[in-house]
């Protein structure tokens, strides 16, 4: 059972980043910068997260690798097929370079894969929210995005602590619920038939948006729940009090942003 003062702390939390949120989602910039500050920080927590796996990291390097793909949208600067794979190369030789300085040659290519997995799995997944945002309707489809998705861990996390019983998929997360996995997918959906004032599409299709990006949220939690199982943590990090971590509240969104950008691209 959650205590008292565990969704007393979720709530305050969640209320300050609504309120910033709101405060910052009518600029194409803030909206923005705001995403990049959140990249780091969720890069900064998954080199962690490796780190204390054992798993030998230039954590620097891959966060300042992961923040040129955010800062590049946010400069709108036009990544063509050449550029894009001369910076992959160049990131390539970089990470084996330095694998030159080490003394031990135990876990090299575990370093590098896993420095570029995380580059992809954070900066990569998060800077589509980014790119939602500066489409010319991406107010509107950013906080579509938004309520879907955080809405529908919203309905898990109170229908799954009031109601839940039968574990989801408890080697990897004990606390998940199939009650609250079908709270959650409620709650998304309900969300989405609410969003279109925003997006304006039929019913029958938000209701396909949001049963396709509930289930996509829960998958990417269920996804970092795993890579936390196997680093032996509970939280990537306490910086969020209630939340968790960084990638603790956007887990879920490290699916639903490139799914739900690609989706709106192909319907332009």
């Amino acid at each position: 059972m959650v205590g008292y003062n565990d969704i007393t702390k979720r709530i305050f939390t969640s209320l300050i980043l609504i309120l910033i949120v709101l405060l910052v989602i009518n600029s194409p910039l803030a909206s923005g910068i705001l995403i990049c500050i959140f990249i780091i920080l969720g890069l900064y927590e998954f080199f962690s997260m490796v780190e204390k796996k054992g798993i030998p990291i230039y954590k620097y390097f891959g966060i300042i690798m992961g923040t040129m793909i955010p800062v590049s949208i946010i400069l709108k600067f036009k990544i063509s097929k050449t550029w894009e794979l001369f910076f992959v190369v160049l990131a390539m030789i970089s990470l084996i370079v330095m694998q030159f300085k080490r003394k031990e040659n135990m876990g090299v290519i575990a370093g590098i894969s896993t420095t570029i997995f995380g580059v992809l799995y954070v900066s990569w997944f998060l800077s589509f929210l980014i790119r939602l945002r500066f489409l010319p309707e991406g107010k509107g489809l950013l906080l579509s995005l938004l309520l879907i998705t955080k809405l529908g861990d919203t309905g898990a996390y109170f229908i799954g602590s009031s109601f839940g019983k039968t574990p989801l998929i408890s080697h990897i997360s004990p606390n998940k619920t199939l009650e609250g996995a079908c709270g959650g997918l409620l709650f998304s959906v309900m969300a989405a038939l609410s969003t279109k004032f925003l997006l304006g599409y039929s019913y029958p299709h938000l209701l396909f948006l949001g049963l396709s990006l509930g289930t996509l949220a829960q998958l990417g939690d269920l996804s970092e729940s795993l890579m936390k199982r196997d680093c032996n943590i509970k939280d990537s990090s306490k910086l969020l009090p209630g939340l968790g971590g960084v990638l603790d509240l956007v887990d879920s969104l490290l699916f639903t942003a490139p799914v739900f950008y690609f989706y709106i691209s192909i319907l332009r």
